[in-house]
């Protein structure tokens, strides 16, 4: 049975672009999504993995009756076809504002809920978050108009380790911003990662342990690591309008593309740190000043890193591959439940395919 749940999913994911092509029903990993007869109903779809969903027909909640948004901080609906079975309600798209947010020049809201800023230099990496078994660099680019005594940044790349594995994600630079064109570059162990631009495309990394979706046609990603986090990406430019209110000086030969980003994270541990990951730590307490109009978060220094994918910060607690010590304090809890993705196990199959298996 276990090799018949193979082949079925391997076919599942063949025929991908066939349907797309044929104009028929949009195949998805796991389900298939029929178009509602009457404009504005809800969309509706049928689960086709192998399992306690097989067949079961899902439809869209009122409240996000698509699969697609356009609105920051709006939800889109997600059809769970591994574990309960449901369609319900679920963000697609970076909440800039929610916990564990990164955006803007960069500004940060932690898990426990404080906003602030954190400006670093501009061709620098930083340690945003630091786990024993996760770390997460920030590459920073950056611009000082005459007279400013610092750098405006942006978040250009990040660099993300666990076990033996690396993990990388940039925004290419570009002199004019073209929505239409993918600006995003993704890496896994020094090779380059090939996403075709269309909403739904899925990579795998080769042992199963990383999932990159498309969640737009170009520019938007979610990227999940096993049983570690997710976080939704997107690149975008420098605008005019943002130019003109911060007096950045954006020339036109560079929009200074950058990431914004919002993660979720599953089993940190109580000793978790980095710019980002330290507000995650049991009862902390901010250091930031907020009575002042802007709160910055300081100690630059502490949080430098040599490279994108060294964790080498002063507060680095990464252990890599190393094996956890029975004796660690236990992990703090995850802020939400996951939706479990990884109950499918999917992998390359050697020949541009993607293999995927039911755990049992």
């Amino acid at each position: 049975m276990a090799a018949l749940d193979g082949f079925m999913l391997v076919a599942v994911v063949a025929i991908v672009l066939t349907t797309k092509a044929l104009g028929q029903p949009e195949l998805e990993l796991d389900h298939i999504v029929v178009s509602p007869n009457v404009p504005g109903e809800p969309e509706r779809g049928n689960c086709v993995l192998p399992g306690k969903c097989y067949g079961k027909n899902l439809r869209c909640p009122k409240d996000c009756p698509s699969r697609r948004t356009e609105a920051p901080g709006k939800s889109a609906c997600f059809m769970d076809c591994y574990k309960n079975c449901e369609a319900t309600c679920k963000h697609r798209k970076a909440n800039c504002y929610g916990y564990g947010a990164v955006c803007y020049d960069p500004r940060f809201i932690g898990g426990d809920g404080v906003m602030f800023y954190f400006h670093g230099q501009k061709d620098q990496h930083y340690c945003i978050v630091s786990d024993r078994r996760l770390h997460i660099n920030a590459h920073f680019i950056g611009k000082r108009p005459l007279g400013r005594p610092r750098d405006y940044t942006w978040v250009q790349s990040l660099g993300f380790m666990f076990e033996n594995h690396r993990f990388g994600v940039g925004a290419r630079k570009a002199a004019v911003w073209d929505d239409n064109v993918d600006h995003l570059e993704l890496t896994y162990d020094n090779t380059s990662i090939d996403l075709i631009d269309h909403e739904g495309a899925l990579w795998v990394s080769p042992s199963g342990d990383v999932v990159v979706e498309r969640i737009g046609r170009t520019n938007s990603i979610l990227v999940m690591i096993d049983q570690l986090m997710e976080v939704i990406l997107e690149a975008v430019p420098i605008e005019d309008y943002e130019s003109r209110i911060h007096n950045y000086e954006i020339t036109e030969d560079d929009c200074f593309a950058h990431l914004q980003m919002q993660f979720t994270f599953y089993s940190l541990s109580s000793s978790v740190h980095g710019v980002l990951g330290q507000t995650y730590q049991p009862g902390f307490q901010t250091p930031v000043n907020q009575n002042v109009p802007i709160h910055v978060m300081g100690r630059e220094q502490a949080y430098l890193s040599s490279s994108l994918f060294l964790s080498d910060c002063r507060v680095s607690q990464f252990l890599g591959g190393a094996p956890l010590d029975s004796t660690d304090p236990d992990p703090v809890q995850p802020e939400v439940e996951p939706w479990e993705l990884f109950q499918i196990k999917c992998q390359s199959s050697g020949d541009g395919g993607v293999q995927c298996r039911r755990r049992r």
